[in-house]
């Protein structure tokens, strides 16, 4: 009878800290921080289960990695441990060892787990332009925060913009044109290595909701011409030094829609991004002209949204009658 190795650790820690230098040094540092700091989080989880375990770490073998989905599938979301098995594997692709993710057993496993917590994948309610001209009628464009968030909510929904994009843009990202502005994305998420990306924002046809107007409205009543484009303002309604962490974005539309009624939970930055796909397939954007706003790299990723914006479009039941 062929007995199994035992599972002990090969090394009492392995920070994902050392992973990433690792990953850096051959990526040119092409791991964003917020990302760093979320494989860093997730590694330290898996890292504690097999070493309480006394599981082998890196490389991780197929039944400790079933086991510790099988664990954490009692007290996770589907989207927490699709997460935590990402990190996993990135790990063992950095240390080029063999990766248990392509073993069967803990495919199965996965797979079984998706079956079983069979749950919609929860998505941030996006932005439309309903939204948007109630949100620009209710800000308070007396204070220098009012004038602030309505560019910002503007310019992040006409270019589809993430958190992280809007508040790292620096004034000489953005261009006038003819027909409004070209906007300079020098990194993002799937353009770590920072080769760059231009945007248009065309003027809009509405004085109130046109984003041009508004990010000149606010760079003149800001004094901003350098540096970062989106800044805090303090108590005083001041501008202050630091520019807006990626969180406050989620705050702002947060707070805007909270003030025209809506309950804030469902909104986040990443509404403006979602409402631009949405918005632009309701009123029957290509899906090229989508994907070039938005820089989607996925199509399967961005037809959720076109999808949700054609759901009355082009409706079977409309057509009847009814």
């Amino acid at each position: 009878m062929v007995r199994t190795p035992p599972l002990i650790p090969e090394t009492d820690s392995v920070s994902i800290e050392d992973l990433l230098a690792e990953a850096q040094a051959v990526a040119q540092d092409s791991i964003p921080a917020n990302t760093a700091r979320a494989y860093k989080n997730d590694w330290k989880d898996f890292q504690r289960f097999c070493l309480s375990h006394q599981l082998s770490l890196l490389p991780a073998r197929p039944e400790a990695v079933c086991a510790y989905l099988a664990s954490r599938a009692k007290i996770h979301k589907v989207s927490t441990i699709r997460r935590r098995l990402t990190v996993i594997g990135k790990a063992h692709r950095i240390r080029g060892v063999e990766n248990p993710l392509n073993d069967m057993r803990v495919r199965q496993t996965w797979l079984g787990i998706r079956r079983q917590h069979s749950v919609a994948e929860e998505r941030k309610a996006p932005a439309l332009l309903k939204d948007l001209q109630a949100i620009c009628h209710g800000l308070d464009l007396s204070t220098l925060a009012g004038i602030r968030d309505k560019a910002l909510i503007l310019l992040g929904f006409a270019g589809a913009m993430r958190r992280s994009e809007l508040v790292a843009l620096n004034c000489d990202q953005i261009q006038i044109a003819d027909d409004g502005l070209v906007v300079l994305i020098r990194k993002s998420k799937t353009d770590p290595l920072g080769a760059g990306r231009k945007i248009g924002i065309p003027y809009g046809s509405n004085p109130l909701t046109c984003p041009v107007k508004s990010v000149f409205e606010w760079m003149t009543a800001s004094g901003i011409s350098s540096d970062a484009l989106f800044r805090k303002v303090n108590r005083h309604g001041r501008t202050e030094g630091d520019r807006l962490c990626a969180h406050s974005v989620a705050l702002i539309v947060k707070r805007a829609f909270a003030a025209i009624g809506k309950p804030p939970l469902p909104f986040s930055g990443h509404s403006l991004r979602a409402g631009l796909a949405t918005q632009a397939a309701m009123s029957g954007a290509s899906e090229k002209s989508i994907q070039d706003q938005t820089g989607h790299k996925s199509l399967k990723v961005l037809r959720t949204y076109i999808r949700d914006g054609n759901l009355f479009r082009d409706n079977a039941a409309k057509k009847t009658g009814l």
